[in-house]
C-alpha cells in the first residue's frame, strides 16, 4: 500500500467554544478521491477547515509524514494543500484573470492545465467575477486551486446550489484534477460521490463512523440510509 500522503490523528476542533470535530482519525492514499459525507451538521466542513488550522484544534496532521498542524494556516498552504471553499469566496470586484494571479504561489502556474478544464473562464477571463454565474464562479473558486501545483486538495460542496449541467461539469473537472493531485471531497451529491470517490470516510457527530468503499458503502441501501439518512 502506497504511503498515505495526509494522515489525521485524534482530531479534535471547537468553534466559539462548541465541539464540532470529535477524535477523527483517518488516512488519504497518494491517489484518486476520499469522499467525506455525513448528513448536515455532523462536522465535515469542520473537519477541512481544522486540518487547514482556519478554527481552533488539536490533534496531529500530517502531510506525506510530516507535522502540520502546529503551522498556521498560510504556511500549510504554501506547503501544497489546496482548498476550495464551500461558498466559492471569489473577489467579486475583481476580474477572472485577477481572481486566478491572486492565487499563483510560483512563477509557473498551471494555467494551459486550466484553459483545459475551463474554456469558459478564458473567454470570461476580463469580467467581473461578481457577474458571473454562480456555476461560473465554482469554476473560478476551483480554478484557483488548480493553478498551483498542490499536493492534496480539499474541496468542499463544489456542486452545491448549481444547475444539473453545471454539475456534470464541475464533476468532470475534479475528476480531471483528480489524475494529479488526491482529492478530499464533502459532497451531498450521492451521483457525483459515485463517479469520483473510491473510498469514503462517514462522520457522525464529529466522529467516523466508516472508513471504507464507497461503491460498497452506496451499494448498500440499508448502510446508506442508516449513516447518511437517504435511500
Amino acid at each position: 500500500m502506497s504511503e498515505s500522503i495526509l494522515t489525521v490523528s485524534d482530531l479534535n476542533a471547537n468553534i466559539e467554544g462548541q465541539q464540532v470535530v470529535e477524535s477523527v482519525s483517518f488516512e488519504m492514499l497518494p491517489v484518486g478521491v476520499t469522499a467525506l459525507l455525513g448528513r448536515n451538521g455532523v462536522g465535515k466542513t469542520s473537519t477541512l477547515r481544522a486540518i487547514l488550522g482556519l478554527i481552533e484544534r488539536s490533534g496531529e496532521v500530517r502531510l506525506a509524514g510530516e507535522r502540520i498542524d502546529r503551522e498556521p494556516t498560510h504556511r500549510i498552504v504554501q506547503r501544497g494543500v489546496g482548498y476550495v471553499p464551500e461558498d466559492r469566496e471569489v473577489f467579486a470586484s475583481l476580474t477572472v484573470a485577477e481572481n486566478l494571479r491572486l492565487a499563483e504561489r510560483d512563477s509557473s502556474p498551471n494555467r494551459e492545465l486550466i484553459a483545459e478544464l475551463f474554456p469558459d473562464l478564458t473567454e470570461r477571463s476580463h469580467q467581473l467575477a461578481g457577474t458571473l454565474s454562480g456555476g461560473q464562479q465554482q469554476m473560478v473558486s476551483l480554478a484557483r486551486a488548480l493553478v498551483n501545483d498542490n499536493r492534496v486538495l480539499l474541496v468542499d460542496e463544489p456542486t452545491k446550489g448549481l444547475a444539473p449541467l453545471i454539475v456534470v461539469d464541475v464533476a468532470r473537472a475534479l475528476e480531471r484534477a483528480a489524475e494529479t493531485v488526491p482529492v478530499l471531497l464533502v459532497e451531498q451529491n450521492l451521483q457525483v460521490v459515485r463517479m469520483l470517490a473510491e473510498r469514503a470516510i462517514v462522520l457522525e457527530g464529529g466522529r467516523v463512523v466508516y472508513d471504507g468503499s464507497a461503491e460498497e458503502l452506496l451499494g448498500n441501501g440499508a448502510l446508506t440510509k442508516e449513516l447518511l439518512g437517504v435511500a
